[in-house]
């Protein structure tokens, strides 16, 4: 179990660091919103590109940080029926969602991914609007966005079955949730 569990932190490495990196580009779609909604309100002028680049920037924060989202245990759960299973019944939910939902579903839009950003790519394809930018960019970021969440699944996967074996010690909120305040700091 323990070669697996190594495989399950180089995962959450790569994920943590895809999510806190990519993360920063809500940054700059905000300034280059903000950049645009001025040109089009001062100068009367607005840009199909700059348009496109905030929908290029939006997806590519939405689809590279899923794993983050993920590891985190930030994805949208039933809370009201969850928190009245015991934590072993959760895992083993946890599981069968990785397994029967999570990891097909990443495999398929994978699979029909790669052809679809391959015809973009190969074919130079441009967006329809006068001025706007080259797609096969945002459509490379459909599988490595499932292929992150893929991993990140293939992780939860891993600690959920240590966890269940009693191999690994279940966490906190604090230890999943980075951003939670630590106790005892001044």
């Amino acid at each position: 179990m323990q070669p697996l569990l190594a495989l399950s932190r180089l995962i959450d490495g790569l994920n943590t660091f895809v999510g806190r990196t990519v993360g920063w580009l809500i940054l700059v779609a905000i300034a280059v919103s903000a950049g645009n909604a001025l040109m089009r309100k001062i100068f009367s002028q607005s840009s199909n590109a700059w348009l496109e680049l905030q929908w290029y920037l939006f997806g590519a924060v939405f689809l590279l940080c899923a794993g983050y989202a993920l590891l985190k245990d930030a994805h949208v759960r039933i809370d009201i029926l969850s928190s009245r299973l015991s934590r072993r019944k959760r895992n083993w939910i946890d599981v069968f969602g990785h397994v029967f939902f999570l990891a097909p579903l990443c495999l398929i839009i994978v699979y029909e991914g790669v052809p679809f950003f391959m015809r973009s790519y190969l074919s130079g394809e441009n967006s329809g609007n006068a001025g706007g930018l080259i797609l096969w960019p945002a459509k490379l970021l459909v599988p490595l966005g499932f292929a992150l969440l893929l991993l990140q699944g293939v992780s939860e996967l891993i600690k959920r079955i240590a966890i269940i074996r009693g191999d690994l010690d279940e966490p906190s909120k604090a230890e999943v949730d980075d951003t939670a305040p630590q106790s005892g700091a001044a």
